[in-house]
């Protein structure tokens, strides 16, 4: 069973446990937005309200990272926010592993072709990886810091790299065939399991490697993207809303919601 934690976002993406609150991206208003326990939120940074879409993440000495409208940005101390590299015409979802080497995937705004994976060194510019990702969308990496996972939502497949000392990708592998699930943001827990939200399916869902189903948490409304956090870590964090297209999204509809349930295990990794 899950609770409502906050209602009436927009669509509500990239979400991330950081300082003692979720920190998420509210598409359709451009907001960053930090969430307390209790709710309450607070604008951290912002967007173009008609951007999307746009994610998040942290450098290791704090920085926060934006990636939206096809750039990079790094926020700077007096809370703008700067831009630092051009990406995929597309740039979807960020993670920055333990040593800051920032990885982004994306494509072209038609969703059926083929996307990519850059990686964008702490001392470069972006280059790219991986490509032949079917509509990559949440990625994570393991807690000892050797292994990228991305979500194929158009593959219905979790895939995973070995990565590399120089930021590279090698031994490109099926990490979890997931039948008919279209996985969107995912997170690790530090049983080595994968929680991934699923939009169309309307749940989340929790696999080992190989893809066995170890839970599920029915929503009525699609899943976006989930995380770990809380106290103790183990607190299920899941974005939901309704949706019926990027043709019929309207920055008017609040059906987003966040939800919270119980985890059997606590987070690990990163994001």
């Amino acid at each position: 069973m899950s609770k409502v934690l906050v209602d009436g976002l927009a669509i509500a993406e990239s979400p991330r446990w950081h300082d003692g609150r979720l920190w998420l991206a509210n598409w359709g208003t451009g907001e960053v937005l930090a969430v307390g326990l209790d709710g309450e939120r607070e604008v951290m940074a912002r967007v173009p309200a008609q951007t999307l879409p746009f994610s998040i993440d942290w450098l290791p000495d704090g920085t926060l990272l934006v990636v939206a409208g096809g750039k990079l940005w790094r926020q700077a101390a007096d809370g703008e926010l700067v831009a630092t590299a051009d990406l995929a015409e597309i740039a979807n979802e960020i993670v920055v592993d333990g040593r800051g080497y920032v990885y982004v995937n994306g494509g072209s705004s038609d969703f059926s072709e083929p996307g990519v994976v850059l990686v964008v060194p702490p001392d470069g510019p972006p280059r790219q990886v991986a490509d032949g990702i079917e509509f990559g969308n949440g990625m994570a990496v393991t807690a000892d810091g050797t292994t990228l996972i991305v979500a194929e939502s158009f593959g219905c497949r979790l895939t995973a790299f070995d990565l590399e000392p120089d930021g590279s990708l090698a031994n490109r592998r099926v990490w979890a065939d997931l039948g008919d699930g279209h996985p969107d943001g995912i997170c690790l827990d530090a049983e080595g399991a994968v929680w991934y939200a699923d939009v169309p399916a309307q749940r989340c869902v929790r696999v080992r490697e190989g893809g066995e189903v170890l839970q599920t948490v029915d929503l009525d409304r699609g899943g976006f993207a989930c995380m770990l956090g809380g106290p103790e870590g183990d607190t299920l964090f899941i974005l939901a809303a309704e949706w019926h297209g990027f043709e019929n999204f309207s920055t008017e509809d609040r059906t987003g919601q966040v939800l919270t349930a119980r985890g059997p295990s606590p987070h690990a990794g990163k994001p």
